[in-house]
């Protein structure tokens, strides 16, 4: 049986690409009764407000006829952003070099919160410089990872 966010994927994705853009992340937050499903779109034009509008318009007609949420939720669509949130290892990969900011689902070495810069991706693990130190995440234990801009 596929999971909640799987069965989101399979709706969204092809809806938005049909429309000429990209799926960056999709993510679920349950909270009681309510929960609240945000969709990144992207695209090589970059995204605007009516980009937005369409998507979302499209993607509540599915999730109407398809409810895969049960009870109330709120539906946010919009552009990753200059602090862009990484959901793959691809995501990774593409923003190596870039200054990141990591939690973990659990404590390694004592801690949950690291900041440093992307180094690489190897197999199915994020390495990232901390300071004087390297260390390899697998990428089920990062719950959230945004880039942190620089100007």
């Amino acid at each position: 049986m596929a999971s909640k966010h799987q069965t989101l994927e399979q709706l969204i994705v092809p809806t938005v690409e049909a429309l000429g853009f990209v799926v960056w992340g999709i993510e679920l937050f349950s909270q009681g009764k309510h929960s609240k499903l945000q969709v990144f779109i992207d695209s090589p034009e970059g995204i605007n407000l009516d980009d937005c509008e369409k998507v979302s318009r499209q993607i509540s007609s599915i999730l109407d006829v398809e409810d895969p949420i049960s009870g109330e939720y709120t539906l946010e669509v919009s552009s990753p952003g200059m602090d862009r949130p990484l959901f793959t290892l691809a995501h990774y990969e593409a923003f190596k070099g870039h200054q990141v900011q990591l939690k973990l689902r659990s404590p390694y070495e004592g801690r949950r919160k690291f900041k440093g810069v992307i180094t690489g991706v190897e197999n199915d693990e994020v390495v990232v410089q901390v300071e004087d130190h390297e260390y390899l995440f697998a990428i089920d234990l990062i719950e959230k990872a945004n880039i942190i801009p620089q100007f």
